[in-house]
C-alpha cells in the first residue's frame, strides 16, 4: 500500500550516539527491494543530510531545509526550491543585530554567520559542516537565502517566537527544528510541502505515504501523510496528532514502522 516513507534524521532514524543503526539500515533496504521510495526530510541543508544519506546508501532525492529544498543524490539535481523573501531575510537581520541574537545564512548550500562564536562552533560539530564568517553581511541579504537560523536558549526563543509572529505573519514559515533552534523558511518550504511534491513526483498519491519524526518541524509532513508517525521521544504534541506512536530513535523505531506497515512482519 504505501509507496514512499520520508524519514526525519535527528532524533529518529539517528540514535543518541548519531549512527543508523544495522537493523533500520536492513529494514530500510527490504523496503527498497519491495519498490518502496525511502528518503529523508530533515531541516538539515544538502551537504549535511547527504553524508547521511550516503551512509544508508540511499540514491534518491531527498527533502532538505526543512523542506524548502529537494535535490537527487547522484547528480545534485534540484527538483524543489524555495527561498526566504529578501525583505523577510532584512528584517530578521535588523531584528538579530537589535537583540544580540545569534543568526545563520543559508545561501548555496553555504553556512554563513555573522561572528566567530561558541554558537556557531556547536552547530557546526553537530552537523559536520563548516562555516563561513561573513565580510560582508549586507551583501547576504540580497541573495537567495535557503534558511535563515537562530541559535538561543529555548524559552528565550520562544519568547522571540511571539514577538516575530505578528511581524512576520504567514509570509514564512517558521519553526524549531531542536529546542534552541528557530528556522525561518519560505512559507512553502516546509516537510508537508515537499513530502506532497515527493508523491507527485514519484506518480503515488499522498495516501500512499508515510511520515516519521520527532520534532514540531515535522508537524506539516506527518499531517499531509496517509501515515502520519511520531517517535517513541517525540515532543508531546507532535504525539497527539500523530496516526501511530512507534519506539523511540534508541529502540529502532524506524525500524519498526517499516516492518509493522510495510513489510508485514
Amino acid at each position: 500500500m504505501y509507496k514512499l516513507i520520508a524519514i526525519d534524521v535527528d532524533d529518529t532514524i539517528l540514535n543518541d550516539k548519531l549512527v543508523v543503526t544495522e537493523g533500520t539500515k536492513a529494514a530500510m533496504e527490504q523496503a527498497i527491494a519491495q519498490g518502496v521510495t525511502v528518503t529523508l526530510a530533515t531541516g538539515r541543508m544538502y551537504a549535511s543530510a547527504r553524508k547521511i544519506a550516503e551512509q544508508i546508501n540511499l540514491n534518491v532525492p531527498i527533502i532538505t531545509y526543512q523542506g524548502s529544498l529537494v535535490k537527487t543524490l547522484l547528480d545534485g539535481k534540484v527538483l524543489y526550491e524555495r527561498s526566504v523573501p529578501a525583505d523577510i531575510t532584512k528584517l530578521l537581520y535588523q531584528f538579530a543585530k537589535d537583540k544580540g541574537l545569534h543568526l545563520q545564512f543559508y545561501v548555496d548550500d553555504i553556512l554563513y554567520v555573522t561572528e566567530d562564536n561558541d554558537r556557531a562552533k556547536g552547530y557546526s560539530a553537530n552537523s559536520k559542516i563548516p562555516y563561513i564568517v561573513a565580510d560582508d553581511v549586507e551583501a547576504l541579504l540580497d541573495k537567495p537565502n535557503t534558511k535563515l537560523l537562530m541559535i538561543d536558549e529555548p524559552a528565550y526563543l520562544d519568547e522571540i517566537a511571539a514577538e516575530l509572529k505578528p511581524l512576520i505573519g504567514d509570509t514564512v514559515h517558521m519553526t524549531k527544528s531542536k529546542a534552541h533552534y528557530l528556522e525561518f523558511t519560505h512559507k512553502e518550504g516546509t516537510k508537508g510541502h515537499a513530502l506532497r511534491f515527493m508523491a507527485e513526483h514519484l506518480g503515488c498519491t499522498i495516501e500512499q505515504t508515510i511520515a516519521i519524526g520527532d520534532a514540531w518541524n515535522d508537524r506539516e509532513m506527518i499531517e499531509a501523510a496517509g501515515l502520519g508517525v511520531a517517535m517513541g521521544n517525540a515532543v508531546p504534541a507532535l504525539k497527539e496528532l500523530a496516526d501511530y506512536v512507534t519506539l523511540s530513535n534508541n529502540e529502532d523505531g524506524v525500524k519498526h514502522v517499516i516492518e509493522k506497515f510495510v513489510l508485514n512482519v
